[in-house]
């Protein structure tokens, strides 16, 4: 199988869709690796480097995309890729679709078969494909959400640390999964006061018993909710429902509850944010402002740490790459749920319940 790795064409997005050990691995396997020149250089990764561990070097995304029997990205197609999408070719990259009826109705037309990593899912409801981002995401929305509370960019003049005899900042944190806890212990480890607002009761009790009492857990209800953003100075919007929109948790009414100048970091974004008020925002400009409250909303956040984000997503896609190249996409989807489950459009038919109850359309299950 050719294996073809494109360059990001995003606003500022770094990574890159494999790194030179993934590169090998694939080659070592009898496979061929395209890759278009200087599609590492955001990740600090050369055209050499990928040279070495066995890659054929591309002058063009054309070449890429013509070539490749399965591309192999980050993030989703842009309108600039959509031509380049063909009938019989595997796009496995991040797709983020429910948002995203355009896109969705793209694939379809061109019968391109979509492996979506935000819903590779093993039957214990984990998703080791998100993890890794969701990972860099929870991390990065706390360290992005202490600087724009800084007075000169916008925000209250808070420090989220506090210092002796002046209390800390309050972090709320919505959600109680991969991106909730990572919040939570950059929270914690700068000592703001921290409380996660979780659905599910059970998980509330595991990461009570995690971080020792020292994290506040609330069940979530709207009451809750208007009760904490009185509270915070930073909200990290940390909820999914995996290939479905994020639910809005945050109607533009409850920001008048806010203290001007609070943030709101709303890592839902990619499937549509989790506040009424949020819209995609890009790391060029990363915020806005709607009635005093500062909004983040920058959908490819891991973007601005690609060197680690890169490596850090090659760990956990390889084996699924692996798997598609080794034994074709029918016969790995047969052997393994959680590859099946990743599988957004097939051939022309919208295989996510998700996607297609978010837009409106109807779906195929997968039967193989």
């Amino acid at each position: 199988m050719i294996i073809g790795i494109p360059k990001e064409i995003k606003e500022k997005e770094f990574r890159v869709g494999i790194v030179p050990s993934g590169v090998k691995a694939l080659v070592q396997a009898g496979h061929a690796v395209l890759i278009e020149k200087g599609a590492g250089e955001g990740s600090g990764i050369t055209d050499q480097q990928y040279s070495d561990a066995g890659a054929s070097l591309a002058p063009s995304a054309l070449e890429v995309w013509t070539k490749a029997d399965l591309v192999m990205k980050v993030k989703e197609p842009l309108p600039p890729e959509y031509p380049l999408l063909r009938s019989g070719l595997i796009l496995y990259t991040y797709l983020h679709l429910a948002p995203l009826p355009e896109l969705t109705q793209v694939l379809l037309d061109a019968q391109v078969t979509g492996v979506a990593y935000e819903t590779v899912q093993l039957d214990n409801g984990t998703l080791p494909l998100l993890a890794p981002m969701s990972q860099v995401a929870g991390r990065m929305a706390i360290q992005v959400g202490a600087h724009f509370l800084e007075k000169e960019a916008g925000g209250r003049g808070v420090l989220l640390a506090g210092v002796p005899g002046v209390a800390p900042g309050h972090v709320t944190i919505l959600g109680s999964g991969t991106v909730a806890v990572n919040a939570a212990q950059m929270a914690m480890g700068l000592g703001a006061q921290t409380t996660i607002i979780g659905r599910n009761l059970r998980r509330l009790a595991e990461l009570d018993d995690l971080f020792q009492g020292r994290l506040v857990t609330l069940a979530s209800s709207q009451q809750t909710i208007e009760e904490e953003l009185a509270q915070a100075d930073l909200v990290v919007g940390a909820v999914l429902v995996p290939g479905a929109r994020a639910p809005k948790l945050i109607s533009r009414k409850m920001l008048s509850l806010m203290q001007p100048g609070a943030v709101i970091v709303d890592v839902a974004i990619d499937q549509g944010g989790c506040a009424e008020t949020s819209r995609p925002t890009y790391h060029s400009a990363p915020v806005y402002t709607v009635d005093s409250i500062i909004h983040y909303c920058v959908a490819n956040m891991p973007g601005a740490v690609p060197r680690t984000s890169t490596f850090a997503l090659t760990n956990a896609t390889l084996p699924y790459t692996l798997a598609m190249a080794n034994k074709g996409l029918d016969r790995a989807m047969r052997e393994d749920r959680a590859l099946m489950r990743g599988i957004n459009v097939y051939q022309g038919k919208l295989a996510s319940q998700e996607v297609a109850q978010s837009q409106g359309r109807e779906w195929s299950e997968m039967c193989f």
